[in-house]
């Protein structure tokens, strides 16, 4: 995990919470890694910018103590060309099937945090891009989802411009 700014995950509350969700070495999984790379110079004061390959319970930490959360991360739905760029807000949210009977995803880890009354974010919206592949070890990033970043990173920008208006 790499945190990014001048707060840590989890322990200061920050009004705004950007989680870039995704591994370096896995080609389109990338694009969050990246995409906070990027962010970081226009993050402001009470922004925190944050990178991790993590998933499942892990990502509490990083959904609490924050009053918005903007998470960046990739999607594969099929029902899109690569590249397609989706803005969810948390009533959007579907459960996805995992590929374990144990599997936990984002949804799970904040529907969670919210039923055990945790401080878990007032305001969250996923901004995920439709890639072909999060598996390939050590494979190229496809056109269409670097073609995508800056859009991405205009989107979360204006979200929290717009105090989250979508």
């Amino acid at each position: 995990m790499t945190n990014l700014s001048n707060c840590e995950a989890g322990v200061r509350a920050c009004q705004t919470r950007v989680l870039c969700l995704g591994n370096e070495l896995l080609g389109d999984d990338a694009l969050g890694h990246i995409v906070a790379d990027r962010l970081i110079p226009y993050a402001c004061a009470d922004t925190e910018v944050i990178s991790t390959p993590e998933a499942g319970f892990y990502l509490l930490d990083h959904i609490l103590n924050a009053d918005r959360l903007v998470v960046v991360d990739t999607a594969i739905t099929g029902k899109a060309p690569i590249g397609t760029i989706h803005v969810l807000r948390a009533n959007e949210l579907e459960v996805v099937a995992g590929s374990a009977p144990h599997y936990v995803g984002l949804y799970e880890s904040f529907m969670l945090a919210r039923r055990l009354g945790l401080p878990v974010v007032k305001e969250l919206i996923v901004v995920a891009v439709e890639v072909a592949s999060c598996l390939e070890f050590g494979g190229e990033m496809h056109s269409e989802v670097r073609d995508a970043i800056p859009v991405v990173i205009d989107t979360v920008r204006k979200l929290i411009a717009d105090g989250f208006s979508v």
